[in-house]
């Protein structure tokens, strides 16, 4: 079948630039999770039975087909938001979809480039290794986009087991082996592939085992207001004061709460010119009723830098600012180059500074609260720096900025991956929604519904204890996967000197 699919190379594409397109269907929404398993194997079967260059072409195609589909609602963003005229959101979506789909076209001509002609070696050892740390590298080139990563699919499956250990990349790469065992079934190899199926999943279910972490305090009201405020009219002179009034009078329906939380900029202004008249009021009723209120709004420095911050009320409770901002959102990257589109995309404010790497954590509810603001969450060495010592952690968003697209969705999934990660509890507060509180399981305890005004009171409770990802991150990991790809590479060295073969 690979020699038929060989003489028609554009018949091999097409497949490739098919599962690739279905591969996102593994994700929130729909959450089919064994579907980016099957599209991998596809693409890993393609792969088998390519050289290099044929094989980063595959994987290009793979890429275009999986991004462009799993990541549409950036048009939306920056069309319908960012005010951009059509054929630039559309040019800078397609560009920003190509240089996604670079990362899958490298990893297939680096696993064909070094792929021994063992076909279980390549399909069990290699080729999951390469994909996943061609996922991380994704997740720190150009700033990072660790979105539609193979390991969040594995919520929901035994293979979740995997994240509180090993973390995403991890879980990533058990599922990458199970799909090389797919790949070795299609063409006829049943015993190798069933033992690659036997490690990922039969380590998942031992994994599954431990209580990796542990409740550590009275459990807590947290009340979470999602005010629907929508992007068009977030900015709007008209709309400022009525938004105000409107936190103001949602919040007061809930002072029995320990901690109510706002949306990210759920008050679009600076914290000093909504000091006295707003947030000194606010303060003196949370400290009457022994609330802590954690609010989304802008804070400026002595330097004239300013920043997207939480700020807990009382004010002696603490506050973050964020720390990995969203390039073309509230960065413009590579300004010196691209500094002639900035004046085409009408972002409010779009020149914020990064807070500082080392924060103290907020005090929430009487214990120390790890906080994240939007896309933050989907960096897990971002969350990871609260810990251990947070007891719970925040994720506020404006994920009003999708507007109704998959990516609020998405967003939601990978949150609950984080959740898993560290095992606690996180709750999240959302402008437009999806707000939700989140089990040390992963698992979604409440959630409010998309574009309405709603309020979501659940009871959380303190952990204490960090699972073996968050003593240690990723580095185990890649360094695993880096140890397997030069093992595969020394195997293929040796078979080239053994046949003569030119490198």
């Amino acid at each position: 079948m690979f020699s038929r699919l060989s003489a028609r190379p554009w018949a091999a594409r097409l497949l490739a630039l098919a599962a690739g397109a279905a591969y996102p269907l593994g994700f929130a929404p729909f959450a089919w999770r064994p579907v980016p398993v099957f599209a991998l194997a596809v693409l890993f079967w393609l792969w088998a039975g390519s050289g290099p260059r044929r094989a980063a072409g595959l994987g290009l195609f793979f890429g275009l087909g999986l991004f462009g589909v799993g990541t549409s609602w950036i048009y939306n963003s920056i069309h319908l938001f960012g005010e951009a005229v059509a054929p630039l959101a559309g040019a800078i979506t397609l560009g920003f979809v190509a240089v996604m789909a670079l990362y899958p076209a490298l990893a297939g001509y680096l696993a064909a480039r070094l792929a021994p002609r063992s076909t279980p070696w390549r399909l069990l050892v290699l080729f999951p290794a390469v994909w996943v740390l061609f996922e991380w590298l994704r997740g720190w080139g150009f700033g990072g986009f660790p979105w539609l990563q193979l390991g969040s699919a594995q919520l929901d499956t035994p293979l979740a087991a995997w994240l509180p250990v090993l973390g995403e990349y991890g879980a990533g790469w058990a599922a990458a082996l199970t799909a090389g065992a797919l790949a070795l079934v299609a063409g006829g190899r049943w015993r190798p592939a069933v033992a690659g199926v036997a490690v990922a999943w039969g380590l998942a279910l031992l994994l599954a085992l431990p209580s990796w972490t542990r409740p550590a305090g009275e459990p807590l009201q947290v009340t979470l207001v999602q005010g629907n405020i929508s992007q068009e009219r977030k900015w709007l002179p008209e709309a400022f004061a009525p938004t105000l009034a409107m936190y103001r009078r949602l919040t007061e329906q809930h002072w029995d709460s320990d901690v109510i939380i706002w949306p990210e900029t759920a008050i679009p202004d600076f914290a000093s010119n909504v000091r006295d008249d707003y947030l000194a009021p606010l303060a003196r009723e949370a400290r009457r009723n022994d609330t802590d209120l954690l609010v989304g709004l802008f804070q400026a420095d002595a330097g004239g830098n300013y920043f997207n911050a939480m700020q807990a009320l009382p004010l002696d409770r603490g506050h973050y600012r964020k720390r990995h901002l969203v390039p073309f959102g509230e960065y413009f990257p590579l300004r010196w180059l691209l500094a002639p589109l900035s004046g085409l995309l009408q972002v409010p404010m779009s020149d914020i500074a990064e807070g500082a790497d080392y924060q103290p954590l907020p005090e929430l509810g009487g214990v120390p609260a790890g906080v994240v603001i939007c896309y933050e969450t989907a960096f897990a060495r971002e969350v990871r720096r609260a810990l251990p010592e947070a007891a719970f952690l925040v994720n506020a968003s404006n994920d009003a900025w999708f507007g109704d697209s998959l990516a609020p969705h998405q967003h939601l999934e990978i949150a609950r991956v984080r959740a898993r990660e560290a095992g606690r509890y996180l709750v999240r507060a959302t402008s437009t929604g999806i707000s939700a509180a989140i089990g040390p399981d992963g698992a979604v305890i409440a959630r409010t519904p998309q574009f309405e005004r709603a309020v979501l009171t659940e009871t959380i409770r303190p952990r204490a204890g960090a699972t073996p990802f968050v003593a240690m991150g990723h580095a185990p990991v890649v360094l695993g996967f880096l140890v397997l790809v030069g093992l595969a590479a020394r195997r293929r060295r040796r078979e080239r000197r053994s046949t003569g073969e030119r490198a």
